[in-house]
């Protein structure tokens, strides 16, 4: 027993010890975690091109609501021509619309 010395670690070693240990199975978690939430973040479809572009977005929904019949056809019809409209003429959150009925005020 040439290099004994002394009872055993110090109180400031063990704790040392394990705060190193907590850390490095915290940081290995986490970087799991984080790979996996990246990789399903990059599976969806716009990450492949096969998702919805700019103005589509408002054309899937509207869809939706047809086939959930929220909606009836001349109503589907009416809002997708707004939608194509506004599109190719206005950016969004503007409002150009000088067609609706007087009185009805405008939505802002």
């Amino acid at each position: 027993m040439m290099f004994w010395y002394g009872g055993g670690w110090l109180w400031w070693q063990v704790t040392l010890m394990w705060v190193g240990m907590v850390a490095f199975w915290g940081l290995l978690i986490w970087a799991v975690y984080a790979l996996v939430t990246a990789r399903k973040q990059s599976d969806g479809p716009d990450a492949r091109g096969g998702g919805e572009r700019h103005g589509n977005g408002a054309v899937s929904i509207l869809d939706e609501r047809l086939a959930r019949g929220e909606i009836d056809t001349a109503e589907y019809r009416r809002l997708r021509d707004l939608i194509a409209s506004r599109d190719h003429h206005a950016p969004a959150g503007t409002s150009d619309d000088t067609s609706a009925p007087a009185g009805t005020g405008s939505r802002r």
